[in-house]
């Protein structure tokens, strides 16, 4: 069949081409030549099943589509491809549909550049086409020298191809519908517009993904040197409004170009202030404050200083220090700084205020508490220095934050009830005058508890059985695993209730020594025991 369709085509395209010259009729392409090219698969099924789309022309290929034959036909999967693009049913041209007629009568869409969506085009007797010419579609670019094509031929089959140049190389790509990189998600700007705040830009998803590049806009103008993905506004920009373009590139597709809506006017600077000012000192009658102007962003040009005791300014109190006088005993003080620069917004942020008061007692931080975290075991209290000196100090113990009966002192013997548990004690510090203070002091550990362990070997005709008991105090059913070694024997088991039984086969006869090693729990701690049994014949 294909040798008769070989020899019919000249006769095909001769009348195709008479009658195109009366009317216009539905056009038919030819198988193309051997083209240096590489089958990725054949025939619509299969190439499904490679995961190459036919794109729904199994059936809409029935009809025809730009006038163009139904069915098996270059020309007509082609035409479906640009229609399926986006573009009219009505073809682009009057005259012959031939393949070899696409690339003439869109010459001013045909160059040598292959895009993603593109036509690829063969001229009449080339190689790569027949006497009718060939057209496929780009389906994807590799380089300008590489691509992948999907097709259908007259008298033929659907096929996807990976084509190097060469001989068989199309002779041009005509531009109709090129796909082109688009958002799947918007270009837009984060942010307020405002002079030294930065604006962030949203670049969008593309598909395909692809290389984006930003330029800001003032009034849809561009930014002199803008073309990172932050911009943050200058005095040059105050009063206008500012927006964002983005560009984004890929090999084989039409460059994508979005522009976010525009922001609103851009308004006077606010002074930032990463570090806000704070009060040093103690806020004791007899001792001086002093206000610490903190850090504010960009630089101020100047900064200046007012005290406030209760929300009133104090007369007189304008300078970064502050004398605490019995007056003010009681009274919650504060300093406020105001920061002024040219073209921002002046600032003014308060200290965090606090009470004049008798004292306040420090502590070096050394309290900790020592010792074995272990059931039958005690834990103290170390105690560091406080200021001042004689300031007293009780102790009470807490068991998950709770107290415990009866826990009071430095030192604390660790109970059964403790098993599992977390321990700490809390440090009052007193003196009269002064404001009380605790300190909570975890134990170092969870509460742990050793257990003990007991081993019952029977032994018997070349076997022994081991009952297992593990009692821990605090864990009236201890669980874990037991494992059981005698020579090169060895068992495990997870203990049920505490207890075990394992039995180890095979042994030879005589007294063997039994090693159990008990793995433990978080809580309860691992053991070894060793002991012996006597195994018979």
């Amino acid at each position: 069949m294909t040798r008769l369709l070989h020899h019919l085509r000249p006769v095909l395209v001769g009348f195709v081409a008479l009658a195109a010259a009366l009317v216009v009729l539905p056009a038919v392409s030819v198988p193309p030549a051997a083209a240096a090219s590489t089958y990725l698969c054949t025939g619509y099924a299969a190439c499904k099943d490679a995961g190459y789309s036919h794109h729904g022309y199994r059936t809409e290929g029935k009809k025809m589509w730009w006038q163009m034959y139904s069915g098996h036909n270059c020309t007509n999967y082609v035409a479906y491809r640009m229609v399926q693009a986006g573009m009219s049913t009505t073809r682009p041209w009057v005259g012959g549909g031939n393949a070899e007629y696409w690339g003439e009568h869109l010459a001013g869409r045909t160059d040598q550049t292959p895009m993603v969506g593109a036509v690829a085009w063969w001229k009449a007797n080339v190689p790569g086409a027949g006497s009718a010419g060939h057209v496929a579609y780009v389906e994807r670019v590799i380089s300008a020298t590489e691509i992948v094509i999907s097709e259908d031929s007259w008298g033929g089959d659907f096929h996807w191809r990976r084509m190097t140049k060469g001989t068989g190389w199309p002779s041009g790509f005509i531009h109709l519908a090129d796909k082109a990189v688009e958002t799947t998600t918007p270009v837009d700007t984060e942010g307020a517009a405002r002079v030294g705040e930065r604006l962030t830009a949203r670049t969008g998803t593309w598909k395909p993904a692809a290389s984006v590049a930003v330029q800001w806009l003032r009034d849809g103008k561009a930014i002199a040197g803008a073309t990172s993905r932050t911009f943050t506004p200058t005095p040059a920009v105050l009063g206008h409004r500012l927006s964002v373009r983005v560009t984004a590139k890929k090999r084989g597709y039409k460059t994508g170009v979005v522009r976010s809506g525009s922001t609103m006017k851009v308004r006077r600077g606010i002074l930032a202030n990463p570090s806000a000012p704070d009060l040093a000192g103690t806020p004791r009658v007899g001792e001086t404050l002093a206000a610490v102007r903190g850090s504010f962003s960009p630089r101020p040009d100047a900064t200046t200083v007012q005290w406030y005791a209760d929300g009133k300014p104090l007369a007189d109190a304008t300078t970064g220090r502050l004398e605490l006088r019995p007056g003010l005993v009681g009274r919650t003080v504060t300093a406020k700084v105001r920061a002024v620069r040219e073209g921002y917004r002046p600032l003014v942020v308060a200290a965090d205020p606090t009470t004049v008061q008798r004292g306040r007692i420090g502590t070096d931080g050394t309290f900790a508490v020592t010792g074995t975290t272990r059931v039958g075991e005690r834990l103290r209290v170390e105690r560091g220095a406080t200021t001042p000196r004689d300031a007293d100090v009780t102790y009470t113990w807490v068991r998950d934050g709770r107290p415990i009966d009866g826990g009071k002192g430095a030192s604390y013997a660790v109970r059964a009830a403790d098993a599992g548990a977390t321990l700490a004690v809390r440090a009052r510090i007193t003196r009269p005058g002064y404001e009380p203070r605790t300190l909570t002091l975890p134990a170092p550990a969870r509460i742990t508890t050793r257990p003990g362990v007991d081993v019952d070997p029977v032994g018997g005709p070349r076997r022994a059985v081991v009952a297992v008991r593990v009692a821990a105090p605090g864990v009236p059913r201890p669980g874990g695993r037991v494992t059981v070694r005698i020579g090169t024997h060895e068992e495990s088991a997870r203990l049920v209730a505490g207890r075990a039984r394992l039995v180890l086969t095979g042994l030879g006869a005589g007294r063997k020594r039994v090693r159990v090693l008990y793995s433990g729990t978080p809580v309860v701690e691992a053991r070894r025991v060793v002991d012996a049994v006597r195994v018979t014949r």
